[in-house]
């Protein structure tokens, strides 16, 4: 039983970015942002329709690329549960044995392929979702540095160990010779640390634990955030913003019908863009209990369809991540002026 209660919690560990903090467990709200957010929700039953592990992952690859390549702050994947839960856990959705959902694989490659590399062996233990990793190409994304490089922030994580000079803890931010920070912090903690302008570490300078929102707030795309939720009503009712999203898309080959060039988006703090699985957001809806009854365009601002006058019959999911945060650029940069 101890071993399974020790695997049970690794996978906690996992899906909640690594790390398990007793005194974190109640959901906050996080704090405002100064720059607008772009969120996008995706159902995870594409996943279910992979025809193996490899190309189950090659699509969650598609995903994370596709999320990094448009600057998109926050990755909801949101299961086919037809009730809400109190805990969104997405152990709550597998077993011990890693045998779970397609929403919860999709989680974890979507965490894993945001965590710069250095990192990832710290943070994520073997795992079964994990064999084919290897084959995606790199994200690449600003906060994945290389260790030759220097920027303003890095990403860590700390160690069990303390500086030798000073009170504090040591980080391993992927360079050739750890960090000290501030404060006192336990191991196995992922942390933003601001590293300044220049290359010092020969003096042995204390660096500053800061939040991971503030590169964001100095102009630098800082990552995708992921989200479990148990069902398409979560997606909305567990957001992690204050006041929630001000403003969402429902995409849908049963949307209107709109120019890019003419979409004339409002103003907005944070913005979701929503995708359905196979049959598409009127499906999720209708096995969505909490949504008995309501059409689905009248929960979205608006619903779109942003691929008009297809060639095929069908647009894959991850086809129309790609497609329709194109068609988007356009719109939310004019929003944002």
């Amino acid at each position: 039983m101890g071993k399974k209660r020790r695997e049970a919690e690794n996978e906690q560990e996992v899906m909640n970015g690594g790390v398990v903090d007793g005194e974190k467990k109640k959901k906050r709200k996080e704090k405002k942002c100064e720059k607008p957010t772009v969120s996008i929700a995706v159902a995870g039953s594409i996943i279910d329709n992979a025809q193996s592990y490899e190309l189950a992952t090659r699509l969650a690859g598609q995903i994370a690329r596709a999320a990094t390549i448009f600057r998109i702050d926050e990755v909801v994947v949101f299961d086919s549960q037809g009730s809400s839960s109190e805990n969104s856990s997405v152990t709550k959705a597998e077993d011990i044995d890693g045998n779970g959902s397609g929403a919860t694989f999709l989680v974890r490659i979507l965490k894993y392929l945001e965590t710069p590399q250095y990192l990832r062996r710290s943070l994520f233990p073997k795992h079964n979702d994990l064999r084919f990793v290897g084959l995606l190409p790199p994200l690449d994304a600003p906060h994945h540095l290389r260790k030759h490089e220097w920027a303003p922030y890095r990403e860590g994580i700390t160690l069990n160990e303390r500086p030798s000079n000073s009170t504090g803890t040591v980080v391993d931010v992927g360079l050739s010779k750890n960090v000290a920070v501030e404060p006192v912090m336990e191991s196995g903690v992922r942390v933003t640390v601001a590293m300044g302008t220049e290359r010092h570490l020969e003096s042995d300078p204390v660096l500053k634990v800061v939040s991971s929102v503030e590169p964001k707030e100095k102009g630098l795309y800082w990552g995708y955030k992921v989200r479990y939720a148990p069902n398409i009503s979560s997606v909305f009712k567990e957001c992690p913003y204050e006041g929630g999203y001000d403003h969402s898309f429902g995409t849908s080959e049963h949307g209107i019908i709109i120019d890019s060039s003419e979409l004339m988006m409002p103003t907005f703090r944070h913005l979701l863009i929503a995708f359905g699985g196979l049959a598409g957001l009127e499906e999720n809806f209708e096995e969505d209990s909490n949504f008995k009854g309501k059409d689905v365009r009248d929960v979205f601002s608006s619903y779109m369809n942003t691929c008009p006058h297809q060639g095929s019959r069908t647009i894959r999911t991850e086809e129309a991540i790609f497609i329709s945060l194109q068609y988007f650029q356009g719109p939310i940069k004019r929003a944002l002026q």
